[in-house]
């Protein structure tokens, strides 16, 4: 699983990952400032399982907060994307290729207005941040244009050639982009194409690619920088002009500051809550009214900074994964004594058998039953996986 963060530089791209992975990366306010891409464990949040059965989880990856289990997924942080990046212009291709892995994209966009698109600092408000969403978007679908071109008069001439299936040549050529068999078909019908791609022209080749990025390539808006007076507005500009995107108002700076505060314990916070406790007596006056500021303008009225929220929605929201745990039905503690230690996050439409695989092969192999530890009731290997289901493999010995 990993999640790929974008956007213009000096977004917030790089707060945004050190407050989500309270990684050592640099941050300044100006182009570039990320060279090469960050890579770091985030967390998605989900409640955790054991209090069922009156037991604390003792996870072997991740870890536990007030009711919440914390699972780790990967995130990259790229260079800042500026228009023309598909031509190279900035560091645009190198960085482009850096996303090729993602499941899913964060588009950090500074909704304040404060940086142009070249992410240069300007006052507050004066840049239209709905453009940088239009850009980004263009160069994403251009650079899918760029790979899907590749190669293409050898491609077509060769599909032509030897009669070859469009759908099976075509998602054998862009497997590098997850592109399936059931996708190419599903486009060639929705643009109209016919079953010969020599002819088809390239509006229908950039349409295609636009498609193929929207399907590969989801996109979750990160509206940062909502503490800056005024941002509000082109908030709710933006969920109008783009009703169809998932946008989440979100402080960068917040997150950080509380997590950062939380883990020297001055503050007891859980991630993607909207409230902390103060917990010490040293803290300054000036640190007193950082968080003060933070709850009244940040917690109290967008309910979270949104940084918890952003990863949580993108994994089980757009992707839809489910969280399934390893258990038995006798004993939740595996041979070392830890209750419910693993978690696994597993597709939408997962089975019991697919679960049963993900675990180790010979499992899959060897698989008799499964068995939902909540209920006791013995599911065959076709059994739909819910999300937070507990599930004990029974196999052949």
């Amino acid at each position: 699983m990993e999640l790929g963060i974008i956007g213009k530089p000096s977004a917030g791209k790089s707060t945004f990952f050190k407050a989500a992975t309270l990684a050592e990366v640099e941050i300044a306010n100006y182009p570039f400032t990320t060279i090469d891409p960050n890579v770091g464990i985030a967390f998605v949040k989900v409640e955790d399982a054991a209090p069922e059965f009156n037991k604390t989880s003792n996870p072997r990856e991740g870890f536990i907060l007030g009711k919440y289990r914390f699972i780790p997924v990967k995130l990259i942080d790229v260079a800042g994307l500026v228009p023309g990046a598909h031509e190279g212009k900035g560091r645009g291709l190198e960085f482009l290729n850096d996303l090729n892995k993602a499941d899913i994209l964060i588009h950090i966009v500074d909704i304040s207005g404060s940086t142009n698109e070249k992410g240069e600092a300007v006052s507050p408000l004066t840049h239209d941040p709905l453009k940088d969403i239009d850009f980004l978007e263009n160069e994403l679908d251009y650079w899918h244009l760029s790979i899907l071109k590749k190669g293409w008069e050898k491609f077509t001439k060769t599909v032509t050639v030897e009669n070859q299936n469009i759908k099976s040549a075509l998602a054998k050529q862009l497997s590098g982009l997850k592109i399936t068999e059931e996708i190419i078909e599903e486009l060639i019908k929705k643009l109209k194409l016919t079953h010969h791609p020599s002819e088809w022209s390239n509006k229908d080749l950039f349409e295609l690619a636009s498609e193929l990025r929207k399907k590969t390539k989801p996109i979750i808006i990160a509206a940062n920088k909502i503490d800056i007076e005024g941002s509000e507005f082109n908030y709710h500009k933006l969920k109008q002009k783009y009703p169809d995107l998932i946008v989440v108002p979100c402080s960068a700076e917040s997150e950080l500051a509380l997590r950062e505060a939380a883990k020297n314990n001055l503050i007891s916070y859980i991630p993607g809550e909207n409230d902390f406790k103060i917990i010490s007596n040293m803290l300054s006056e000036k640190q007193k009214k950082a968080l003060e500021f933070i709850k009244k303008n940040i917690l109290e009225k967008y309910n979270s900074t949104g940084i918890q929220n952003i990863l949580d929605k993108a994994v089980f929201g757009i992707l839809e994964y489910l969280a399934i745990f390893p258990g038995g039905v006798n004993k939740l503690e595996d041979s070392e004594g830890r209750v419910l230690p693993d978690c696994f996050l597993m597709p939408q439409k997962s089975t019991a058998l697919n679960f049963a695989y993900k675990l180790h092969t010979d499992l899959g192999k060897n698989f008799i039953k499964a068995i939902d530890v909540r209920t006791k009731r013995a599911v065959g290997k076709d059994y739909m996986l819910k999300h937070r289901d507990i599930m004990e493999i029974i196999t052949r010995k």
